[in-house]
Formats: structure tokens, C-alpha cells, sequence
């Protein structure tokens, strides 16, 4: 059993995965997350400070969830945040699409993976004898 200190709350909780927050405040923030979403479907020209006023939201919690992609402002909103890479604007996650395409082939590159390659397919056995279902004896 591993026994944690929230880090919001401050109270003893079982701690599982995931950020080091109880149950309870997890479900607050969700709760939170839920009254900024509505509030940016109904504003779509509103910044992060006006949401965070009207939502009574931390703007860093705000900011947070638009790099977890959770959240995104419309196009014409001049809300962005700045590519961890190279620096574009971007609505959100953490990287532009230009970054994000670089690292995927570099990580591909480290692999060994061909992007141009078909997967290779998973052939089945085509032997009669092959093909039976097999159970564990007890």
C-alpha cells in the first residue's frame, strides 16, 4: 500500500498512478474542467485570464490542460501557446505539427523503421493441425 500527501489538499490518500492528487480533488478538477470547457464553447473569443476569472480556474490549470490537448481555443481566439521546440503558436498540446512530424521520423529513423515500408502482415498457419484451440489441463 502506498499512502501519499495530496498535493492540492494535503490529506493522506492510497495512492495508485498518476499525478499525486486524492480522488476527491481529481473529481474537483474534473468537475472544473467540465464548468472551463462549457464556458469556451459559449466564448470562443475569450483569453485564458477571462476564463480563469469567470471560472474562478488557476490559469496555469488552464494552460496545463490545453498542453494535454484537453482543451482548444478557436482559430480566430488569440489564445495560443508557443511550440516547446521551434516557438510557433500553437492551439494546443506541446509541439507544432512540423515538430511533431520531425520527431516521429527521427524516431522512426532510430528504430529502423522505414515509413515508406508497409507493416508487415500477420500471416496465420494455414495447417489443419495447427489451427486447434488448445486448454490447460489442471
Amino acid at each position: 500500500m502506498d499512502v501519499r500527501t495530496c498535493r492540492r489538499c494535503k490529506k493522506l490518500f492510497n495512492y495508485v498512478v498518476g499525478p499525486i492528487i486524492c480522488p476527491v480533488c481529481r473529481d474537483e478538477i474534473e468537475q472544473e474542467f467540465q464548468v472551463v470547457k462549457k464556458y469556451i464553447d459559449e466564448n470562443r473569443n475569450c483569453d485564458i485570464n477571462e476564463v480563469a476569472e469567470a471560472c474562478e480556474v488557476d490559469p496555469q490549470q488552464i494552460r496545463q490542460w490545453i498542453r494535454e490537448d484537453r482543451l482548444q481555443f478557436s482559430e480566430d481566439s488569440m489564445v495560443g501557446l508557443n511550440c516547446e521546440l521551434c516557438g510557433t503558436m500553437i492551439r494546443s498540446g506541446r509541439y507544432c505539427d512540423k515538430c511533431r512530424t520531425q520527431m516521429t521520423t527521427n524516431l522512426n529513423k532510430a528504430f529502423g523503421i522505414d515509413p515508406n515500408k508497409k507493416a508487415a502482415s500477420y500471416d496465420a498457419p494455414t495447417s489443419k493441425g495447427s489451427a486447434k484451440m488448445r486448454f490447460l489441463e489442471q
